[in-house]
């Protein structure tokens, strides 16, 4: 029992964009990528009120993520990442990506907001992002 609808299709899909994300970051890098995404199907709000499964928050456009637009998304997914993308949905969450539904790598420090969200941390290169629970309630 997953915290959103999932088929082993859109774990394999979550799985591709967790290593196409973050690969580099080792295993917590892509479980907060992982989060955000899962994040965007359970949220239901801001840019992501249309999103209702895995498959549509992948391959949104716009707002999308930069691997599937800048074809790094091509890697099939390895049994790490599938064991990773099931923890997440699943429900695992992991800070500072608990809430999140936006992260970036700077190539200086994080800025406090981003989209009008505000940054709940960093882990390596990525910078995390979460909106107000007032805004989001369901990511909460």
């Amino acid at each position: 029992m997953g915290v959103i609808p999932y088929t082993e299709e859109h774990v394999k899909l979550l799985a591709r964009l967790i290593r196409a994300e973050a690969e580099g970051e080792g295993n917590l890098g892509m479980l907060l990528v992982g989060n955000v995404g899962v994040n965007r199907v359970r949220g239901q709000c801001l840019d992501f009120k249309d999103i209702r499964d895995i498959q549509k928050m992948v391959f949104q456009r716009p707002g999308g993520f930069e691997a599937t637009v800048k074809g790094y998304f091509y890697q099939a997914a390895r049994k790490n990442e599938i064991k990773l993308a099931r923890r997440v949905i699943k429900g695992e969450r992991f800070h500072p990506a608990s809430n999140a539904l936006w992260f970036f790598r700077p190539s200086g420090p994080c800025p406090a907001q981003w989209y009008n969200q505000w940054n709940t941390g960093r882990f390596k290169a990525h910078c995390f992002f979460s909106p107000s629970q007032q805004d989001c309630p369901k990511v909460y």
